[in-house]
């Protein structure tokens, strides 16, 4: 790839979305930059200008692997995942009423819908409230509704489509493009704040909670003494959020699903938050954790990345059992083997329909899986895993919903292998500091790393088994020193 001398990339869907009349950058399609990991050196600003942002489309995937390979992804996966929730962009976007009100007085239209390009747009009155738009919600094109009700509101802020401007539209992208990359990239700054209260949100409808009830009550009586006033929450209490000082996600995490709602609220709260939402974005999805392995050169089982169409480069590069797996299962579903053409067939035309990438991969069996809890960068608790009777996961899913799991044995962090605890660590390291769970298999070729994962099991009688009540204080220990950190500033 011939790099730009300021270090940009530009990704379309189509090759013919960039018009000849736009500056001569470099330029690349998106089926080119996810089939090809090394486009870009880390740290360069890749402007993602696909068609479609939606969860699991090619273009939500180009943000999520460019995040992957440490390129300065605009729009990031945190943006598209904010675009597609009005509370969200309502919260961040909060401090516009007033102004909005003033620069609308006198208006007689009820609904205004403008294209923002790099937060740029014709109207001067709307000039200010474009900018903190395009702050808030960093994305090259953007159309914004206003509408009148009893007052203006911020209404709706979805992506625009590049291929289909057209005429002055396109002459004004253009300028606000060249002025865009004329200028630094910069990290868009939180606020934080902090005391001493708690809520862990925990799901009991969930079928595999990370924790249950016993290990619930535990974190409440030790809380106690440590001074936490706990207090367990659920789905419908996100209205209450604002109110403590501490998140502890204790629920099955996902992208399009309200834990994520509840941690990026947190997070805009100046909580100290566990998961946060950029771990829950890292590790929810199998396509970005491959590519961050692969990126930084953590062993981790041959994995391919494939779109529609490749099923032939899978049975080229991987031997049968092949393993396939949807992007942002969890606790073993979505995960298949196939042993042989016809399964291989059937099960990734199942996958294809619910995301544009799934995963091939090497299938290497061990009798059990290592997991290395990790807290803060550091070794936390160590498991083994052991696979489900007569079945080839940890947790069997039966048909009708029901499930089985396999045996475990938990020890202390330094009787488990040191390459494992130290594979581990490096894995959970580039996700971030919070909790997680580290994934591991063994055999006589070395560590690999499976996954990783934002909120690891913490169950009574499993992995604390070892630590005990050692395992409850040092989590909240560490929420402790976060809401202190925050408190001074």
């Amino acid at each position: 790839m011939q790099e730009h001398p300021n270090r940009h990339l530009i990704v379309v869907e189509k090759s013919s979305d960039w018009k000849r009349e736009y500056p001569d950058y470099p330029v690349v399609t998106a089926r080119e930059y996810l089939s090809n990991p090394d486009y870009g050196r880390r740290g360069i600003t890749v402007l993602n200008l696909c068609r479609h942002f939606g969860y699991l489309t090619t273009g939500y995937y180009c943000s999520l692997l460019g995040e992957a390979r440490r390129h300065r992804m605009i729009p990031s996966v945190r943006t598209l995942s904010d675009l597609t929730r009005r509370s969200v962009y309502r919260l961040d976007a909060e401090d516009l009423d007033e102004r909005l009100q003033k620069v609308m007085r006198g208006e007689h239209a009820t609904k205004i819908e403008i294209l923002l390009y790099f937060g740029r747009q014709a109207d001067p009155r709307l000039a200010e409230i474009s900018r903190q738009i395009f702050e808030a919600f960093p994305c090259p094109i953007l159309r914004v509704e206003f509408r009148r009700e009893s007052r203006w509101m911020l209404n709706r802020v979805r992506p625009g489509n590049v291929a289909q401007l057209k005429g002055e539209q396109r002459e004004e992208f253009i300028n606000a493009l060249e002025a865009y990359l004329s200028k630094p990239w910069r990290a868009k700054r939180t606020r934080g704040v902090g005391r001493y209260d708690l809520a862990i949100l925990y799901n009991p409808d969930d079928p595999l909670p990370p924790s249950d009830t016993r290990a619930l009550k535990q974190f409440e009586r030790i809380g106690k003494t440590m001074g936490f006033a706990i207090d367990v929450i659920g789905p419908k209490d996100y209205a209450r959020v604002a109110e403590y000082d501490g998140l502890f996600i204790r629920d099955t995490t996902r992208i399009n699903h309200y834990t994520y709602r509840f941690a990026r609220k947190a997070e805009a709260e100046g909580m100290a938050v566990i998961d946060d939402p950029v771990s829950i974005m890292r590790c929810t999805n199998k396509v970005y954790l491959a590519e961050l392995l692969r990126a930084h050169k953590i062993p981790h089982p041959k994995t391919l990345i494939l779109q529609e169409g490749q099923l032939d480069l899978a049975e080229q590069e991987l031997s049968y059992p092949i393993v396939l797996k949807i992007p942002d299962g969890s606790f073993s579903r979505g995960v298949f083997k196939a042993g042989n053409r016809k399964e291989l067939e059937e099960v990734a035309a199942q996958l294809f329909e619910e995301s544009d990438l799934i995963l091939a991969q090497e299938y290497l069996y061990t009798e059990y899986d290592w997991r290395i809890g990790v807290l803060n960068r550091q070794p936390l608790y160590a498991c083994q895993y052991f696979m489900s009777k007569n079945h080839w996961q940890i947790v069997d899913h039966k048909k009708g919903g029901g499930f089985s799991e396999g045996r475990f044995r938990t020890m202390p962090v330094e009787e488990a292998p040191a390459n494992v605890v130290q594979t581990a660590l490096k894995a959970a390291n580039l996700i971030g500091d919070g909790l997680y769970g580290v994934d591991l298999k063994q055999n006589a070729k070395g560590v690999f790393v499976i996954e990783v994962n934002d909120n690891p099991n913490l169950e009574a009688g499993v992995e604390d088994a070892w630590l005990k009540d050692d395992l409850y204080r040092a989590i909240l220990a560490e929420f402790a020193r976060r809401i202190d950190s925050k408190r001074n500033g």
